[in-house]
């Protein structure tokens, strides 16, 4: 039997009419609000066996395995042979017929999912207030410390008994009230010191959150490395689950021809179903994008009235934003601008191994204070969904790592910190550079840093050989100089300012807007990346003119990259003002902010002593 919380009611439905009615109902546009959420909710407090969501990141895809799709089982009480059916559960009931002819075996797939690295603090508050009504709040019927004995009591109700008695832990608490505080306190402690001896292999460094392995039943072909998803599925939390991988592991040692898996492998594979526990889809959907503020289908049809009410304010809301990112900057009208361009970018297309799109920004000229890019990057992450920050230092280059490295003898994909979900913000902060010498991995990573920015993929290594997989990840890389870095623009900040106590100052600007003037600054980002664009043939003629016109003075002084950097910034103006095709006023401005920014770099490339 399957149950689920839905408005209040607790409804009881059997395996095959539950799955019907589930896929139906998750479909419906109020699902997130009854569906707890494992981003959000403990895990010691969502009932075993219960419909939960997952809003995550697939991090590996383990290989197929093999279940008993149905089978007989003797019932304890009558003796009489009952046909069970396996799916959706990781624990068979005792007394299985293995020489019955209704055993079928059948086939799932799983993956291993994290949460979406790097997301936004404020994404997950918004995300977790959104979903109020799917609260899980303990109760005298329910209570966070009878997590063991109410997976005994389910099974009862199941008409099931997964677990042989030795492997059923003694229960000594009580079944009534208690100090829920205290409790919820002391569960997800215990549960820490336990995930500290096992590795959950997030891409990037003092993650937290759950991880759990997504077992899926039907479609398994449409999924992808990397790709954010949000699941609803089947809790399974059974404590069998770690009983039976520790038995599984200590024959393997005694007996390593006895398993086809190696200890490590089951190490990895099956973790404690407490700190890892398993979801068995029901239903799920790719995530467009994970900002909270927007509709989750992403911007489609049934959505033009929001997109419509949206497009009408983008105008106004740039012109707020741009003020901002001046202040920010110092007083730099021009580099906000640019700022601007460079977040609402997006790789919209690839042309054989050209990614289109794409908008890699170097802010050089940074003050030489650590603060200042710590700070910037701080402002930067309060408005994307999803950012990390990375500090170029010698130590950083020469021992993190970077690119995703398959372990053959643990059979699985050791995640790093370029295994990232699209349109997240990489902020590269060239400033912390220091003298010194890179090592072979610090070239490494360069190398794949260079190959992010220039390619937009990742070189996943696997020992004997390295496999391409695409990204989308915006770029922004903040230098004294120019960065050593390839970038697709540069732009030297010019401050028109010089506060006393630059801190105190960037500190003021980060808290200064309302929560409401953040959240339009943050639905604009998003819906600007998601715009489809478009040029007219009469527009695209006007630019081959004024191309060959550009030439006929002085042929050096553009060129087809030229060129394309301007169409570039063409496209990414348009979209910022909401406009979907290119018209003659935004190719004209995209010409002039591309003529002050390069004035502005012959003024400044002989200051460092890298620039060209």
């Amino acid at each position: 039997m399957l149950f689920c919380s839905l408005k209040g009611k607790v409804i009881f439905c059997s395996y095959f009419s539950s799955v019907a009615f589930f896929k139906d109902r998750l479909k419906e546009k109020d699902a997130h609000t009854w569906v707890p959420s494992l981003n959000d909710v403990p895990l010691h407090y969502l009932k075993p066996n219960s419909l939960v969501k997952f809003r995550c990141f697939i991090q590996d895809m383990f290989d197929p395995e093999f279940y008993m799709g149905t089978y007989e089982a003797v019932d304890p009480s009558t003796k009489a042979k009952v046909l069970r059916c396996g799916k959706y559960k990781d624990v068979t009931e005792c007394g299985v017929d293995f020489n019955s002819r209704s055993t079928m075996t059948a086939e799932r797939h799983t993956f291993y999912c994290v949460p979406i690295p790097g997301e936004s603090p404020w994404v997950k508050e918004i995300s977790s207030s959104g979903s109020s009504q799917a609260r899980v709040v303990p109760s005298t019927s329910y209570a966070p410390t009878r997590q063991k004995r109410s997976y005994e009591e389910d099974d009862d109700d199941m008409d099931t008994d997964t677990q042989p008695q030795k492997q059923r832990e003694p229960h000594t608490e009580p079944h009534g009230n208690g100090d829920c505080k205290r409790r919820e306190k002391e569960a997800p402690s215990s549960q820490a010191a336990s995930a500290s001896h096992l590795d959950l292999n997030f891409p990037l460094p003092g993650e937290k959150g759950p991880s759990c392995l997504l077992k899926v039943y039907e479609e398994w072909d449409g999924f992808k490395l990397n790709e954010a998803v949000e699941v609803f599925g089947i809790l399974s939390v059974s404590p069998a689950l770690s009983a039976l991988a520790d038995e599984d592991a200590s024959s393997s040692l005694l007996d390593p021809a006895g398993g086809m898996e190696t200890a490590e492998e089951q190490r990895v594979h099956s973790p404690p179903a407490s700190l890892v526990p398993r979801l068995h889809m029901l239903h799920a959907k790719p995530l467009p994008h994970n900002n909270p503020l927007l509709p989750a289908a992403g911007l489609e049809d049934n959505n033009s009235a929001f997109l419509s009410s949206t497009l009408r304010e983008m105008a106004a809301v740039r012109a707020e934003l741009l003020a901002y990112f001046t202040h920010v900057l110092l007083g730099d009208a021009l580099a906000a601008e640019y700022l601007i361009l460079h977040l609402v970018s997006n790789v919209y297309t690839r042309r054989d191994v050209l990614p289109l799109g794409k908008f890699t920004l170097n802010l050089s000229g940074c003050p030489a204070v650590a603060s200042f890019t710590e700070r910037f990057y701080q402002i930067i992450q309060q408005l994307v969904p999803s950012s990390y920050y990375l500090g170029m230092t010698l130590q950083n280059m020469n021992q993190m790592r970077l690119v995703p490295k398959k372990d053959y003898v643990a059979n699985r994909l050791l995640s790093g910190a370029l295994q990232l979900a699209t349109n997240t913000s990489l902020f590269l902060d060239e400033s912390q550079l220091e003298q010194g010498q890179l090592d072979t991995t610090g070239v490494r990573n360069v190398t794949a840093l260079g190959n992010l920015i220039s390619w937009q993929k990742v070189d996943y290594d696997f020992s004997y050989h390295q496999m391409e997989f695409p990204c989308n990840i915006n770029v922004l890389i903040a230098s004294e100089g120019r960065s050593l870095l390839p970038s697709d623009c540069q732009i030297h900040l010019q401050s028109q300012v010089a506060p006393p106590d630059l801190e105190a100052y960037l500190g003021g600007i980060q808290v200064h807007p309302q929560a409401s003037q953040l959240n339009k600054f943050r639905m604009y980002l998003s819906v600007a990346r998601q715009l489809d664009y478009s040029i007219a043939d009469e527009v695209t003629k006007s630019v081959e003119d004024d191309f060959v016109d550009m030439r006929k003075d002085d042929p050096q002084s553009i060129s087809a990259e030229d060129l394309h950097r301007m169409l570039v910034v063409a496209r990414l103006l348009s979209l910022s003002l909401g406009q979907t095709s290119l018209s003659r006023d935004s190719w004209l401005r995209a010409k002039h902010v591309e003529m002050l920014r390069r004035s502005r770099m012959e003024q400044n490339k002989c200051v460092n002593g890298n620039e060209p």
